[in-house]
């Protein structure tokens, strides 16, 4: 201490003020004139915590995940005001469950590239711009429109937010909303309203002794995938259920299966009809639940018909429908490969045609609990939505667009020219968490609270066993003081626009308002209704469940093109990883590989090894596909569980935009499509397009986990039938 007037007494006080102020000190720049005394602050522990914390201890809230249109309930846990992990709410349809991307969600909360201010274009470029200004910009823009001069493009949408939605339209003197959603199930649901009468009835995977799925990856991406991995585990259970997989491309579901299938794109109709021949014909089913046109068409399918047309062997259409006869009840589902196509419809209903044929209409296939109060149930999603807002705007039809939840420039064709179109919008809003590729091209840009920072209630589109109303609470605080709800915007909205009853200080108060006149049937007997929803994280409600008709309809299937300068059938895939693209900015579901090629943070090609042979190309080369509307290059990966005729590349990877992690990573193979429609439901029919491929004499090592996927003769994993199993370890 020489040298320096300082006492034991006074050097301890200055250390210990160092210890916990002089990191904050440093930290604002304190100019030398100010002593250490001036600058000196009281210290407290973290945020004076409530009754119910414990430092160090995480207590769970109950909330709703919002990475797909599934709606599942979580369980959030919260620790120094930090959610810090999900799981599934035991009470809700998923139960402890939860996928790999709700898990994921919590980066989509994270994540450092979250728009945390509002933004707006000046002279081309997105710049940040207040609140105030964002709000003036509304306003202008909202005075310039004529009635009926705007829309609303969004995913989809349900709850309360969908309540104000729709009056924010009305006050505006527009109805236009449209739904989009590049995976949905809408070619099914458009057959199941008019073979039963209800578009999303209820599946009984764990009701089904036999399953027979028509590209149904109800494991993966299907309606509601957590849901159906519980029945699945029940199916499996105890008198073990068979289940077949008719695909072009092997899903997690057709990995999973007893009996996988390759089938040429746009058959599955065929394989159906042609299991419904050897039905009738070998095992004697009766016919006369079926209408005579539907006996005459099955009656031109016989194997050697369904096998030339399909490529599926007569012996694997015999022993499929050995299955079915030999386990009732059965359970037959198509889906996404299915419909995606020009054959959608027709493939579809020869599906469903064999659930009335075996008698499953009422046994594994029943009435869904539709929720009583028709304001709040969900606005579900289809590619037809995206045709028909693109010929809207085509036609200069709105001068103002909003955008909120969907990225079409990014999942739309090029053969659509969206970006063209939407450049005849004079003023484009998006509501949006990320810069993605339909944000970046906004004239005004309002940053989003994420689910887990906000107040909401939504409906899950499939409720088959009661109608429910799920409750999503505010996990943390909001991350950025900038960013808004949904709910809040559309209130916000409608107050600026002066349309009585909404003067709500924020959608919280209105949310608990609403909550408080719904109709004492779901209101029940709880002493504090609001805060009983809250903690459990749904309301149960009262539910209209409708009974099934069977009324069939054409099943007459058309030719599926074979040859010419596009040989090859393109089938863009989907999993849980990137889902449509929207997790592609998640670094977690980057380097996740995926369940079937073990590849990850980049795109690939599945092909044939027979495919592979004719090209003369090796894993990591480079392939050229081509359709009539561009073309992309990737890498090869062989593989047996893919068709022959098809090359599979996996949606989601090759963003321009969105971000650190997805911009210009992978391919996007949706964007070289063909515009074939479906033509009873409008659906585009993505799994209709066809293209050639080419080596371009390019190599890279392909990223990807694991070795061989076959034991190379060496039986290190003994296998045995399902019959044996079922007649052994199954009793």
């Amino acid at each position: 201490m020489s040298g320096n007037d300082i006492n034991r007494r006074n050097f301890l006080k200055f250390m210990g003020l160092g210890g916990v102020g002089a990191a904050t000190l440093t930290g604002c720049d304190m100019p030398t004139t100010v002593t250490i005394e001036e600058g000196k602050e009281k210290v407290v522990s973290y945020l004076a915590p409530e009754e119910y914390v414990i430092p160090g201890i995480g207590n769970w809230f109950a909330s709703t995940c919002q990475q797909c249109p599934s709606g599942c309930g979580v369980h959030g846990r919260v620790r120094e005001g930090r959610v810090l992990k999900l799981e599934g709410n035991p009470e809700t349809l998923n139960g402890n469950g939860l996928c790999m991307m709700g898990q994921a969600s919590l980066q989509t909360h994270y994540n450092p590239d979250r728009i945390t201010q509002p933004m707006a274009r000046k002279g081309g470029s997105l710049v940040p711009v207040s609140w105030d200004e964002a709000w003036k910009l509304l306003q202008e823009n909202a005075g310039k429109v004529d009635a009926g001069r705007s829309a609303w493009f969004t995913g989809t949408v349900s709850g309360h937010q969908a309540v104000l939605l729709k009056a924010l339209n009305k006050a505006w003197g527009s109805q236009d909303h449209y739904v989009y959603e590049a995976i949905n199930n809408a070619v099914g649901e458009a057959v199941n309203e008019a073979v039963l009468g209800e578009a999303v009835p209820a599946y009984h995977l764990n009701k089904a002794k036999a399953i027979l799925s028509f590209g149904a990856d109800f494991l993966g991406t299907w309606v509601s995938p957590v849901h159906f991995a519980k029945q699945y585990a029940e199916f499996r259970t105890g008198d073990r259920g068979i289940l077949m997989q008719v695909e072009p491309k092997m899903s997690l579901t057709g990995a999973n299966a007893d009996m996988w299938v390759a089938a040429r794109p746009g058959t599955e109709g065929v394989v159906a009809l042609g299991i419904a021949n050897v039905l009738i014909s070998k095992h004697q089913v009766s016919g006369s639940v079926l209408p005579q046109a539907a006996l005459d068409v099955i009656a031109q399918y016989d194997v050697n018909k369904v096998t030339e047309v399909s490529g599926v062997s007569g012996d694997q259409l015999v022993r499929m429908a050995n299955y079915l006869r030999g386990n009732s009840p059965s359970l037959v589902l198509s889906g996404e490969s299915a419909h995606n196509h020009e054959n959608g419809y027709q493939n579809a209903m020869a599906a469903m045609m064999l659930n009335i044929l075996l008698g499953n209409v009422g046994k594994t296939i029943d009435g869904s609990n539709k929720l009583a109060v028709e304001e709040l149930q969900a606005k579900t999603g289809s590619s037809a939505a995206l045709l028909k807002f693109a010929e809207a705007v085509d036609a200069g039809k709105y001068d103002v667009v909003f955008f909120k939840g969907t990225n079409p420039l990014f999942t739309a064709p090029v053969a659509m020219d969206l970006a063209g179109k939407l450049a005849k919008v004079p003023f484009k809003v998006s509501l949006s968490m990320f810069l993605d590729d339909t944000t970046m091209q906004a004239d005004l840009v309002l940053p989003l609270s994420s689910p887990y920072e906000e107040w909401n209630t939504s409906v899950a589109p499939y409720q088959p066993v009661e109608a429910a109303i799920s409750m999503s609470q505010p996990l943390m605080n909001p991350l950025s003081s900038e960013t808004r709800s949904f709910g809040d915007l559309l209130l916000g909205m409608l107050k600026h626009h002066g349309v009585d009853g909404y003067d709500f200080p924020s959608y919280y108060a209105y949310l608990q308002d609403a909550m408080d006149k719904l109709p004492a049937s779901i209101k029940g007997s709880a002493v504090d209704f609001w805060a009983d929803s809250v903690q459990k994280g749904y309301v149960k409600a009262t539910a209209e469940g409708g009974s099934l008709t069977t009324k069939l309809g054409d099943l007459s299937q058309k030719a599926v093109d074979v040859g010419g300068d596009f040989p090859m059938h393109l089938v863009p895939s989907s999993n849980q990883t990137m889902w449509d693209g929207r997790n592609a900015n998640l670094p977690w579901m980057q380097e996740q590989p995926d369940q079937i090629s073990k590849v990850f943070w980049d795109s690939w090609a599945e092909i044939h090894p027979k495919t592979a042979a004719k090209l003369g190309v090796h894993e990591g080369d480079y392939i050229r596909i081509k359709s009539d509307q561009g073309s992309i290059d990737v890498k090869v990966y062989i593989y047996k569980g893919v068709h022959v005729d098809a090359v599979a590349v996996p949606m989601g990877r090759g963003h321009k935009e969105y971000g650190r992690y997805a911009k210009g990573n992978g391919v996007n193979p949706l964007s070289i499509l063909s515009e074939v429609i479906e033509p009873t439901s409008g659906e585009l029919a993505t799994h209709g397009t066809r293209v050639s491929i080419t080596k371009t004499g390019e190599h890279e090592e392909l990223p990807r986990l694991g070795g061989s996927e076959t034991q190379v003769g060496r039986r290190l994993v003994s296998t045995v039938s399902a019959e044996v199993f079922r007649r052994t370890e199954g009793a």
